[in-house]
């Protein structure tokens, strides 16, 4: 019989065993905050303290001072919908290490009593053992950039409802142009929405302001123009037609405002400690210095809308994620491991940053229709359209602690020996989609969960 070889595991930075912690069971209006520190008339032993603090500035600062006064080590802190962010940010501010973990991490055991009190008692004990693993807070000015990104996302998203809603009102008025043209968003399509909006119904005179290839699809645009449009459609189609340009003059703003805060970060310049900024990417030592959003946006299927949302919703700071993998699980689109004795099973993908999922699965769609480009051959040049098209997506940038990337990662590197999962082509929210496409999923092979398993 063999014997296996006995396989050392060392513990990670959050299984330390801290001597005074804190922890804070967090509800809209108030706190309930636990200490956990030595006994000082008992030694070996422990004793916790629980108060109740309101969640306001003063009453959190307070708590704060007296936290540090105390010597806390670490701060924890439940993800409670968005009430624990008045607590994260002051006492970050105070001088306190703070974590803050997803609810499935703390969860109580069955057949306790579940009381705030008792909640907090429980959440200072695993604080103290290491048990709990912290989720992913982004500093200060990536969350900045993140409120713009997702924003605007919020808002691509509506302008995308606002043309699926006027579609199905051309359909209910029996105007089928959406079905001869490709989309709604094309030139000559809104041409002939806003004539039919004017008052004109010929369906001849609608189809000649084709243009383009529409053109040659004449006879057919006849046909799908010839329906029951009256002047109440009319009236309906401009209100839809006003807030969609209303909703592009906002998204150009928000991405606008997010260009700016990108720009100002010194970290997406690769700027290291000393203030001096790493090498370019171009093919000399002289050649200039871009940003990660330029160099992301390098990546075919990346615009710099995108990447900023991606940066958004990662970081600049790659350290956060030890190897490609956790990267990947953090994103949700890696199963996690199910295995016991020789059985292992395929496990469900957690939900994951659904933002930063959605821009990799739009990534991708982007990708599968953008043609190669090499540092001799830009987009759309004679040469980059001789090259052949790629079967896959690009692989995903790996970047360092400094906020730089580049599209290889370096022989050596923990990422290196990870295989980066190509997300799926996954329809997003920020395009419109039609109810009869099927959706697909991407299987990656298992990998690490992530440092945090729910986006705050």
């Amino acid at each position: 019989m063999t014997t296996m070889k006995p396989q050392v595991i060392d513990d990670q930075e959050h299984e330390r065993v801290h001597e005074r912690v804190a922890a804070v069971d967090v509800a809209k209006d108030t706190g309930m905050v636990c200490t956990r520190t030595p006994h000082p008339s008992r030694p070996g032993a422990r004793r916790s303290t629980v108060w109740t603090v309101k969640a306001r500035m003063g009453a959190v600062r307070a708590l704060g001072g007296q936290l540090k006064h105390d010597g806390i080590e670490i701060v924890t802190l439940e993800s409670t919908s968005d009430y624990w962010r008045i607590w994260f940010f002051v006492l970050e501010a105070c001088g306190l290490a703070v974590q803050l973990v997803h609810a499935a991490q703390a969860k109580n055991l069955p057949g306790r009593p579940k009381t705030d009190k008792l909640d907090a008692q429980w959440l200072a004990r695993l604080t103290e053992m290491g048990l709990l693993r912290a989720s992913f807070v982004p500093p200060r000015a990536i969350r900045d950039l993140r409120d713009y990104t997702r924003a605007r996302t919020r808002l691509v998203q509506e302008r995308t409802r606002c043309w699926q809603r006027l579609e199905k009102l051309l359909e209910a008025a029996l105007v089928k142009v959406s079905s001869v043209a490709s989309k709604l968003t094309t030139v000559s399509a809104q041409d002939m929405i806003k004539a039919m909006i004017a008052g004109q119904r010929d369906p001849h005179q609608l189809a000649g302001l084709a243009r383009g290839s529409m053109k040659a699809k004449h006879d057919d645009l006849v046909e799908a123009l010839n329906g029951m449009f009256d002047d109440h459609h009319g009236e309906l189609a401009q209100l839809l037609l006003d807030h969609i340009a209303f909703l592009d003059g906002r998204i150009a703003q928000l991405g606008t405002r997010a260009a700016e805060l990108a720009a100002a970060m010194p970290a997406a310049w690769g700027a290291d400690a000393d203030g001096t900024t790493g090498p370019g990417t171009g093919t000399g030592p002289d050649a200039p210095v871009l940003n990660a959003v330029a160099r992301l946006a390098g990546i075919p299927g990346i615009s710099e809308d995108l990447a900023r949302a991606i940066i958004a919703e990662t970081g600049l700071d790659m350290t956060r994620f030890p190897t490609a993998a956790h990267l990947v699980s953090w994103s949700g689109l890696c199963p996690s491991a199910r295995q016991s004795g020789p059985r292992a099973r395929a496990g469900k993908k957690g939900q994951g940053d659904t933002w930063l999922r959605g821009s990799l699965g739009q990534a991708a769609i982007g990708a599968a229709r953008t043609a190669p480009s090499s540092a001799n051959a830009t987009p759309g040049s004679p040469a980059a359209a001789a090259r052949p098209r790629p079967r896959s997506p690009s692989p995903a940038p790996s970047w360092s602690s400094s906020g730089t990337c580049s599209p290889t990662p370096p022989p050596g590197s923990p990422t290196s020996a990870t295989a980066t999962t190509r997300p799926a082509p996954t329809p997003t929210a920020n395009s419109a989609t039609t109810s009869g496409r099927s959706k697909r999923s991407a299987s990656p092979s298992p990998s690490p969960g992530p440092p945090n398993l729910k986006p705050p």
